[in-house]
């Protein structure tokens, strides 16, 4: 049995447009896989042993769910079928875990547990985020098994149910078990895309860290009236502390948190990009961050620094005294062209050369990813670009990080693998939020390219770079 590529495409959108698809994912929402909630425990492990892998069995697959490592973590999943030493090795990987399901914010008539239809929305906690992502994966691979005969690559699945509260343990189960994860490329499913309508291919992801700022001066407030002017105002110093850091219009003046200019192979990927966040975002201010680079390089290329709180006093009951002490907790996205260790040291040198010595650094100590970058130039990247035009008529876009958290440097760094992320969701989907849902258009599109690409994988006479 052969088959063709036409074949496997109409097989996919086939199991889409008959509600199999959607029928699988209802069953994966409706188990409450909170990983923030310590009473959920026993639903990550029932995701994997009762409904993911029972749904990987038909198709060959063998399955094995591990602890963790860490005793903060919920398990792993590692699905495998091999069908040469000499074929190319697939690595996938999805989260099963979700954030809070919140149903008392989810609007009138919805509900997280439960998919509920409203037009081309469906809605439910994990749609987007990432079950339905690595349904979409899981689904590719069953329209080639079933148009082929047989993948024509070895696939290896990683599935955790720990992503949304840090990935605890994944980075060391990664190198216990990289046998048994060894792959010729990594390509999975999640985040959004830069436009709803066109597809991404991303190379990795921005990296980030929170840190915190605070000004203690004294115990207790004092009477501003007898006080204020004569004594320190921290609230006054720590506003001081953050306008040193950026102009006003948010161009970053601390020189050693910057990227030595854009790589020129980055640069060229970002020409003609297309961001559209669709929905009801607000419009993008075209003078706020780092003067003369495009909208795209300010977001994928360049590092950003926001401030995610500032207090001082009460805000919610002030009271007429000068404030003991200010906080405020920042954060800095930034790209794989910068080391992100001499950050905080180099804050602390730039408040001392402007005389803010009373205002302490400190990490945050939560937070913190790395960033991570795939070569645009790696074959493999090509190779994946092509075949996602010839699927949906149009190049898509070459993302060269995203701007979310996503683990690309545990599986770059520990296994030495090629990364891309094919995300079948977009910016407007509530992911996190309440209201949590998908686009009909893009899960049946993101069927389509994944069992092209699939296809195509399994046509290579060889891998590249071996």
């Amino acid at each position: 049995m052969t088959g063709t590529r036409d074949g496997a495409l109409r097989r996919a959108a086939g199991h889409f447009d008959d509600g199999g698809f959607m029928a699988d994912l209802a069953r994966r929402v409706a188990i409450p896989t909170e990983s923030q909630e310590p009473d959920r425990r026993a639903e990550l492990h029932r995701y994997l042993a009762d409904e993911i892998a029972p749904s990987l069995q038909p198709h060959g697959f063998t399955r094995r769910i591990f602890d963790n490592p860490d005793p903060a973590g919920g398990p792993f999943l590692i699905a495998e079928r091999v069908e040469g030493p000499a074929r190319p090795t697939l690595l996938t990987y999805g989260h099963g875990d979700v954030v809070r399901g919140i149903p008392e914010q989810w609007r009138e008539g919805l509900e997280p547990w439960r998919i509920i239809r409203d037009g081309e929305r469906h809605y439910g906690r994990g749609t987007a985020d990432n079950k339905g992502q690595h349904s979409i994966v899981m689904a590719a691979l069953a329209a080639v098994l079933a148009e082929r005969g047989r993948l024509g690559f070895n696939a290896r699945l990683l599935i955790e149910m720990s992503e949304e509260i840090g990935s605890p343990g994944l980075d060391a189960f990664c190198q216990t078990h990289g046998d048994a994860l060894a792959a010729d490329l990594l390509l999975a499913c999640d985040g959004p895309r830069m436009k709803a309508a066109r597809a991404d291919v991303k190379l990795g992801n921005r990296g980030a860290l929170a840190f915190d700022l605070r000004v203690d001066l004294r115990e207790g407030s004092r009477h501003s009236g007898h006080w204020g002017g004569v004594l320190a105002d921290p609230g006054i110093i720590l506003a001081h502390a953050l306008a040193t850091i950026t102009t006003a219009k948010g161009r970053i003046l601390v020189p050693e948190w910057l990227p030595d200019g854009i790589p020129a192979p980055i640069r060229e990927a970002l020409k003609g990009f297309e961001i559209d966040p669709g929905g009801d975002f607000p419009a993008i201010d075209p003078d706020w961050g780092e003067p003369g680079l495009s909208r795209a390089e300010k977001m994928l290329a360049w590092t950003s620094f926001i401030v995610l709180a500032f207090v001082t006093g009460r805000p919610e009951n002030p009271v007429n005294g000068v404030q003991p002490e200010a906080w405020a907790r920042c954060q800095l996205r930034f790209s794989a062209d910068v080391d992100p260790h001499g950050f905080l040291p180099a804050l602390r040198r730039h408040l001392d050369r402007h005389g803010l010595a009373q205002v302490e650094v400190r990490d945050a100590d939560q937070g913190y990813f790395p960033a991570w970058r795939t070569d645009p130039r790696d074959p493999w990247v090509e190779w994946a670009v092509g075949s996602i035009a010839a699927t949906t008529g149009e190049r898509p876009n070459l993302v060269p990080n995203s701007a979310g958290g996503l683990p690309s440097e545990i599986f770059g760094r520990t296994l030495g693998v090629p990364v891309l992320w094919v995300p079948h969701s977009y910016t407007g989907c509530c992911q996190h939020g309440p209201n949590e849902h998908v686009l009909a258009p893009i899960m049946r599109d993101g069927l389509r390219i994944m069992t092209g690409l699939f296809w195509d994988l399994g046509a290579l006479d060889a891998p590249f770079g071996r």
